[in-house]
């Protein structure tokens, strides 16, 4: 676990070294800020479309921060020449891979902790309440998507030759899943055979990364918060596919010619 620890510790000093991050939380705020200050036609429920707006920037900002850092590890290493000396020491291939993701994850999770925070100070100046545990369930959640794009990204980075393509597919598949993936089972329902069995294996087969996407309405509109056991549920749901493409990524690694 040292060897492990010590790669995503590399991990996170480059995160901190490099301006992305900087850039898309500055953009956020400053987007917001110029949203919030805006009072159309004196309505009172205005927040509700500045929290939903501020939250779908937050969903997008952490994607493209935890797909653009994730996709260039492993080519990185390699056009450096970094990645032979690294594996020449006592570190296996899973443990770069598993160091390689712990680092980026908790790189998103530290980004998170930055969004909401701020997002909670924007929402708690306009209404005046601050709800913790909704943004505790919908924060949690959310980085346990973002393990599953992390480990996606890092498969990805192993399978496509360019850190700019694999950049660009995981981002598609991600919106694919989150705009379309919902809906595949009632277009399924109208087709006729094989191709309705064809879309239910994909609508069961794929990871549903926007069931914590939904958790904006609870925050939006101020529902009570769900059950801690469904959270639960919803949390080892989406690990046993991070666990999945965090072993296929060792595997294909395994077998990969490292020059």
């Amino acid at each position: 676990m040292r060897n492990v620890l010590a790669i995503a510790k590399v991990v996170l000093l480059e995160m901190y070294r490099r301006k992305e991050f900087y850039v898309l939380f500055i953009l956020t705020i400053v987007i917001c800020l110029i949203m919030g200050s805006i009072n159309i036609f004196n309505d009172n429920q205005i927040i509700r479309y500045l929290k939903d707006l501020c939250l779908l920037l937050i969903w997008v900002s952490s994607l493209i921060i935890a797909i653009t850092m994730t996709a260039r590890q492993i080519p990185a290493e390699r056009e450096q020449r970094t990645l032979l000396p690294l594996l020449a020491k006592p570190l296996s291939r899973n443990q770069l891979i598993f160091g390689k993701f712990l680092g980026c994850w908790i790189v998103c999770g530290l980004a998170l902790i930055c969004f909401y925070a701020f997002f909670g100070a924007l929402a708690a100046s306009r209404e005046h309440q601050w709800p913790l545990l909704h943004y505790l369930q919908a924060a949690f959640l959310h980085w346990m998507v973002l393990g599953v794009v992390v480990a996606m990204s890092l498969l990805g980075s192993l399978v496509f030759a360019a850190p700019s393509s694999n950049s660009t597919i995981i981002f598609a598949i991600c919106a694919a899943i989150m705009c379309v993936g919902r809906y595949l089972d009632q277009i399924a329902a109208p087709m006729h055979e094989p191709a309705r069995s064809i879309v239910y294996f994909i609508y069961y087969a794929i990871p549903h990364l926007e069931i914590p996407f939904g958790m904006r309405n609870l925050i939006v509109h101020d529902w009570p918060i769900i059950g801690w056991n469904f959270v639960f549920l919803d949390a080892l749901y989406l690990l046993a596919y991070l666990v999945f493409f965090l072993i296929a990524a060792g595997l294909i690694f395994r077998r990969r010619a490292i020059n």
